[in-house]
């Protein structure tokens, strides 16, 4: 389940209209949001709250061992409207499953400023400021993000740690989305760090939309099957290290659009490794979810698999809106009610299973996780933890 910073952040990137489906980075986040899914660890409560529209804070207190926790803090020029109570949030927007992609949008001004220069509306340039502060380690964290024009955003991280080479590190991230490609250019002053990355969707180019609607017949196949092909690739080179690396990677997801049940297939190569990753999930419902993933080394010939699913159970409605609602539209795109909880699960061909039931008790978010290990006969119980959360 996000944490409720993690939550602020993402009603940022959306009222700021920054897509972030369209990056090579998140080519493979259906898959590990399905199959790779924190489990808690001992116990942990949240308090947060947004005390404005501009500014938030959380309050975090855990036990594993020893005591410890966080204090954390976030401000953004964009005044966000969200539901900010615990018992008002949609559990939907907390917990991360599988992830429909939308129709691409060209970049557009997210909040104009009422002038025009150039015969362009003048945007104002939103910021995030956060700051996290973990107790007794003195860790610090920090995230600056900054909308630098509708296709451009800065976002610097930040770790101050004495445990870490040189006291702590930055990461710099440039990101550009022109809807058809996008492009990321980052730095890090550890090992000092040089990488880029980039994405590139075939068929529809949200850029020359007109060439759609003038009675053209599509570019690409792809246009009219209700779903997207989308090629990348990343590489990155540290010259203190001498060290570097390369990827690449496809993804065919459905839209909205689609008649069928929406799935989504990626395939990864790292060459210079060796290392082949396909993976496919699908909707199979509006309560549930598969995913499966097959690693392969071509150098080593190892291979691992694994299977997940996630469950909604959710609020039946009355007969009478159930009725009106399937006269709308097909079962599986119904508008659904919010959740009583959701139910994940996750098992590979080393008998290392995991589970995790996130739901809402009245005023509190919870989570309770736990992991096992069948091949440990004597000690199969690994991991297991409990969440509270409470926001206003």
């Amino acid at each position: 389940m996000l944490e409720f910073m993690d939550y602020v952040q993402a009603a940022f990137h959306a009222q700021s209209r920054w897509n972030r489906d369209n990056s090579y980075a998140s080519l493979t986040i259906t898959a590990h949001h399905l199959l790779d899914f924190p489990i808690p660890q001992g116990i942990r409560l949240h308090i947060s709250s947004l005390s404005s529209s501009n500014f938030a804070s959380s309050y975090t207190l855990g036990s594993q061992g020893v005591v410890d926790g966080s204090l954390s803090f976030l401000y953004t020029s964009l005044g966000l409207r969200i539901p900010s109570r615990s018992s008002a949030v949609h559990l939907g927007n907390l917990v991360q499953g599988y992830r429909q992609l939308t129709a691409l949008q060209q970049p557009v001004v997210s909040r104009p400023t009422g002038t025009v220069r150039d015969g362009k509306d003048e945007e104002r340039k939103d910021a995030l400021l956060y700051g996290r502060l973990y107790l007794p380690t003195s860790t610090l964290e920090a995230l600056y993000l900054r909308r630098i024009s509708p296709a451009r955003l800065l976002r610097i991280a930040c770790v101050s740690d004495s445990a870490l080479p040189n006291g702590g590190s930055i990461l710099a991230v440039l990101q550009n989305d022109f809807g058809k490609y996008s492009t990321e250019y980052l730095y890090s002053t550890d090992s000092a760090l040089l990488g880029m990355r980039g994405l590139y969707n075939f068929g529809y180019d949200p850029r020359f939309p007109d060439i759609y609607t003038s009675g053209r017949p599509p570019s690409h196949p792809w246009d009219h099957q209700g779903g997207r092909l989308s090629a990348g690739a990343e590489a990155y080179f540290s010259p203190l290290n001498k060290s570097g690396g390369i990827s690449t990677g496809l993804r065919f997801t459905t839209l909205p659009i689609h008649t069928g049940f929406p799935y989504t297939m990626t395939l990864t190569l790292n060459p210079l490794m060796g290392n082949l990753s396909s993976t496919y999930a699908v909707k199979a419902g509006p309560n549930l979810a598969f995913c499966s993933r097959f690693d392969f080394n071509v150098y080593s010939y190892e291979s691992d698999v694994m299977i997940g699913m996630e469950l909604w159970p959710r609020q039946q409605p009355s007969v009478d809106v159930a009725w009106a609602t399937s006269m709308l539209r097909p079962d599986w795109k119904r508008a659904e009610p919010d959740a009583n909880g959701v139910l994940k699960a996750t098992v590979d061909n080393h008998g290392k299973v995991g589970l995790l039931w996130e739901c809402r008790v009245k005023e509190l978010l919870v989570s309770l996780g736990a992991g096992f290990d069948l091949q440990k006969r004597q000690r199969m119980l690994g991991n297991v933890g409990v969440e509270v959360s409470y926001s206003s």
